[in-house]
């Protein structure tokens, strides 16, 4: 996995125009001109899709930050496949788009579309997630969260909630992971299995887990198959909140209480989350700020510029436990 922490400069060439993919999803910005009258810059921003709330939130941050900022964006939904994600990439390259972002849908199999990229001089920003490629002076930045670090703060927020929760024994724990191949599913069971590993080996196991592709559907149905087969599970880490939503549905159908028959860890930070959280039906949430644009839209104005940036601008994030649930719901923006 690449080391996200390592840092480098880039210089990047400059092309112009507008692109589209195919088999995607597409949504055009209209075309617009900077106050000095010249044409705006166009940025080509491919979305791995609508999978979640934390997803739709981070399409809206990257479409009103654009307009906030005078770019002409070239928009696609990927949906979820990263054939379509290649498609709509290379549809930018034919068009000559100024910058193009993109959030991969998994990390590997990006090297030959970005080779075509930077053939043609477009600079190549990631946003949210990260990709394992032979040469990383085919994408100039990753703009997005320590997934890693998500996943050892949850193992350490969870240390929290049993102990609030008076809980003693064995710690018996179901694992709702992301999509497989993703880098936030790889990186944040990594980052919660080193802290399990480290500190509770004696007392922690993980005794079943299985993708529900970041989806609520998906969460719901995997959580009711993991009660049926391991019905003594009393703790679950979903690797997103609607994951976790998901499985409280399931949870409640087999007669158990969600927040302490079993008790639930999520990552995200999204306003349904917090609403679960609020009725003690999740535990703890780990933050992941999905408001991005504004972020991106600076860097792609630096990397259009030809400006040095660092190789990974981090989100900000926090964590939060049920008796902050009420208190922080409010100022929710996503």
């Amino acid at each position: 996995m690449l080391n996200r922490r390592n840092f480098l400069t880039a210089a990047v060439g400059v092309a112009a125009a507008t692109g589209l993919a195919a088999c995607a999803k597409e949504d055009d910005s209209p075309s617009g001109s900077t106050s000095g009258g010249s044409k705006a810059l166009v940025l080509g921003f491919s979305q791995v899709g609508s999978e979640s709330g934390w997803r739709s939130a981070n399409t809206t941050s990257v479409k009103e930050a654009a307009k906030t900022a005078g770019y002409t964006l070239k928009f696609s939904d990927a949906q979820q496949k990263q054939e379509n994600q290649i498609s709509a990439i290379r549809s930018y390259i034919t068009q000559g788009v100024d910058v193009i972002a993109f959030s991969p849908v998994v990390v590997t199999g990006w090297d030959a579309v970005l080779k075509e990229a930077k053939a043609k001089k477009i600079p190549v920003v990631l946003t949210d997630r990260s990709v394992e490629t032979s040469d990383e002076s085919l994408y100039v930045t990753l703009v997005g969260s320590d997934f890693t670090d998500e996943g050892r703060r949850a193992a350490k927020i969870l240390e929290k909630v049993l102990e609030k929760a008076g809980h003693k024994g064995a710690v018996k724990i179901a694992q709702l992971e992301g999509t497989t191949g993703a880098a936030p599913a790889i990186e944040r069971a990594k980052g919660f299995k080193e802290v399990m590993e480290a500190d509770h080996a004696d007392d922690w196991k993980i005794v079943v887990s299985q993708t529900g592709d970041f989806t609520r559907a998906g969460g719901k149905q995997v959580m009711a198959a993991f009660l049926q087969s391991n019905p003594d599970i009393n703790v679950l880490f979903a690797h997103n909140d609607d994951m976790g939503i998901g499985a409280i549905q399931a949870i409640e159908a087999a007669g158990k209480k969600p927040g302490k028959d079993i008790l639930i860890v999520t990552i995200d930070g999204v306003k349904d989350g917090f609403v679960a959280m609020s009725e003690g039906k999740i535990n703890a949430i780990v933050e992941c700020n999905p408001l991005l644009g504004p972020q991106l839209m600076e860097v792609v104005q630096k990397v259009k510029d030809g400006e040095t940036v660092e190789r990974w601008i981090k989100t900000k994030e926090g964590d939060f436990m049920q008796d902050q649930a009420k208190a922080a719901l409010p100022t929710r923006k996503y």
